[in-house]
């Protein structure tokens, strides 16, 4: 079995970018600010906290787009906005041909949208799509959605741009922001959505990043005060993003780690490894015998998460021991009984191989 992942940064690109981070905070808030919890519902003449909007010029900047919003719902209402903000309902999407995450396919078949499906891994399937069909739109999931994707996003947009640069695309950035060296709008798209949550921020809050015509949009519909983010949690999203790049890297470090050593044989009863994005950045372990359930089971008796939270969140420290996902699982339902997935999160090797196998001995 072949997989592609992502190509993570080094620790070192992870340390430049928590400092790029910290420098834009500090030349848009003052230091009492900084160490306050934030304001709470509109400001006259912007319509939301002041911290807010800091923080969304923050984000602009580091992003190296026009504008941000931050945004309810999480990854899930971000990506709802930003196809709001560039397609109609009833209008035609262009999509990777494999299932579609299925909060956003919610999305999708309440707009009514009709799907336009392509390869993304070749490229000749994703013109000739743009040639027989009428595109409004195109969306883009950053990560991977079959085992066997290996496509390269900065390709696909250039492709698609290629073919009609004015075609607006929107990147589902979920699991690849501060894990990655640039995201979709810095990779050519109109439009980047990604979850907060899933990155040591608070529950619930989403961001769009990408073209103010777009982002304006999504601000005026965004109007009410119950809409808005309020100060006290963009404050603490900025804190938890500053610690988000670090601790990714060396989580994808630890994962490389297993599954080196999976596959030197340290534990019997493992056939493979793959390091895989699915969705997040994870360790694949595939086993002899179709025994993956019960290995759940017994690691979450020693101490592993059975299951995500916010599936890489502030509450997510000790290893994940949990199936594969469902759009992996909807490629080849066998993988279920045979396979499961790893997330070190912030354990190192060696504490995620002694659950491993001592679940395995039980087993």
């Amino acid at each position: 079995m072949n997989t592609y992942p992502l190509e993570s940064i080094t620790l070192e690109q992870a340390k430049t970018l928590q400092f790029k981070l910290i420098d834009l905070i500090t030349s848009e808030f003052r230091g009492k600010e900084i160490l306050s919890l934030g304001d709470l519902g509109v400001t006259s003449g912007i319509n939301k906290p002041t911290a807010t909007l800091k923080a969304e010029k923050v984000l602009a900047k580091f992003f190296e787009a026009e504008e941000v919003v931050l945004v309810r719902g999480a990854g899930t209402a971000a990506i709802r906005w930003g196809l709001l903000s560039m397609i109609r309902p009833g209008q035609n999407l262009l999509v990777h041909d494999a299932p579609i995450y299925p909060t956003t396919k919610v999305t999708i078949d309440s707009m009514g949208l009709n799907l336009i499906k392509a390869d993304f891994n070749i490229t000749d399937n994703i013109l000739e799509a743009l040639k027989v069909n009428k595109v409004n739109g195109v969306l883009i999931q950053y990560t991977r959605q079959k085992i066997d994707d290996s496509y390269d996003i900065t390709k696909v947009i250039e492709t698609i741009k290629g073919f009609d640069k004015s075609l607006p695309i929107l990147t589902d950035d979920n699991y690849a922001v501060m894990k990655v060296r640039n995201i979709g709008v810095q990779c050519g798209a109109e439009l980047s959505a990604f979850s907060l949550f899933k990155l040591l921020g608070p529950e619930g809050i989403g961001c769009v990043v990408g073209r103010k015509e777009y982002i304006d949009k999504i601000i005026s519909w965004n109007y009410s005060g119950g809409g808005q983010v309020q100060g006290h949690e963009a404050m603490e999203l900025l804190r938890g993003l500053a610690y988000a790049p670090v601790a990714l890297a060396i989580q994808a470090e630890v994962s490389e780690e297993i599954v080196r050593r999976l596959n030197k044989g340290e534990i019997e009863g493992v056939k493979n490894a793959f390091i895989a994005n699915a969705q997040s950045k994870v360790v694949l372990v595939e086993f002899e015998k179709d025994i993956a359930k019960d290995v759940l089971r017994e690691a979450e008796l020693l101490g592993a998460a059975p299951n995500p939270v916010g599936a890489e969140s502030k509450y997510e420290f000790v290893p994940m021991f949990y199936r594969v996902s469902g759009t992996f699982r909807a490629a080849d339902k066998a993988l279920e009984n045979r396979m499961i997935r790893i997330n070190p999160m912030r354990a190192g090797a060696d504490g995620v191989l002694r659950i491993l196998n001592e679940a395995l001995d039980r087993v």
